[in-house]
């Protein structure tokens, strides 16, 4: 597991600063979502209360509602400001066609949410806890998903940005780019919050640019930025940013772009029934219904 993990505090402020910027730059947020909610309608369940875990500026909150009309849908991200662009949002949008009471806004953190135990069918988080303890996160929506209730996440692989950090470790020892755990290490995660029947696979997403200076440009936009306590605290200096910007050209394309990939870990997984009884063989007694739930 992660030791040198970013600090939540500066996470909350960065992402905060950056709400007004976010959706102009959140081009891997958008193709994660869209993959993400073509799963989900592979997967036959009828949510009551769906939470839109890093609901951020609620892009995703009128595409669950199309899907599922009858459900009451949270939103909750660490940052209030991104919450209060997805208010705005909706109140310019589809507002008229959406009652007051269905849909919430909830200032929260994965590793402590806001939420009542068993009172969640479907908890949906896209790109939003790989800046989370995921033991601790996975064991909070264990703790609010219903029995039988449905996870639906993603998150970013160890491989993430790492022609940036290849670039930055020619040029210095300081950490740059965020530590993000592998597939292995969010399955024990998972298993170790009691989370049932999980189901992960890794697919890798590939933007260009410029140049790395435009790559850490939309990256400060996004409020994607490094809130690690090992961080240089000072400015960078010129020859430095110099040298970075140049260590990056070995990974330039063919057709002239410079590359930022991304590794990202698909998932999903099962409420476990609360009260289950263990039989003195070690079997678990499963009921119909919930088998029928899981199918």
């Amino acid at each position: 597991m992660i030791e040198n993990r970013p600090e939540k505090s500066r996470v909350a402020v960065s992402f905060g600063n950056a709400a007004q910027s976010y959706d102009d730059v959140a081009i891997l947020q958008r193709q994660t979502a869209d993959e993400l909610l073509d799963r989900l309608k592979l997967i036959k369940v009828k949510p009551q209360t769906i939470v839109d875990l890093g609901a951020g500026t609620g892009r995703n909150l009128p595409l669950l509602k199309q899907h599922y009309p009858a459900a009451n849908i949270v939103a909750v991200d660490i940052a209030p400001a991104m919450l209060y662009q997805a208010r705005s949002r909706m109140q310019q949008g589809i507002k008229r066609f959406w009652p007051d009471k269905s849909l919430q806004y909830l200032a929260g953190d994965a590793e402590a949410l806001p939420l009542a135990d068993n009172s969640v069918d479907l908890l949906y988080a896209n790109l939003a806890l790989q800046w989370c303890d995921l033991t601790a996160s996975f064991a909070e929506i264990q703790r609010v998903l219903k029995p039988g209730g449905l996870l639906m996440f993603t998150t970013l692989g160890p491989d993430t940005l790492q022609e940036l950090r290849q670039s930055w470790a020619a040029v210095d020892s300081y950490p740059h780019i965020n530590q993000f755990l592998d597939m292995h290490d969010v399955a024990e995660a998972m298993q170790q919050s009691g989370l049932q029947d999980a189901v992960l696979d890794v697919d890798r997403h590939q933007l260009g640019y410029s140049d790395a200076r435009q790559m850490m440009r939309d990256l400060k936009l996004l409020g994607a930025r490094n809130q690690l306590p090992g961080r240089r605290k000072g400015l960078t200096g010129k020859q430095a940013l110099k040298n970075m910007l140049a260590a990056a050209e070995q990974f330039r394309l063919a057709d002239g772009q410079l590359p930022a990939t991304y590794e990202v870990i698909y998932g999903h997984a099962w409420g476990a029934e609360k009260q289950q009884t263990v039989a003195a063989d070690g079997s678990v007694r499963v009921s119909l219904d919930q088998l029928k739930r899981r199918l």
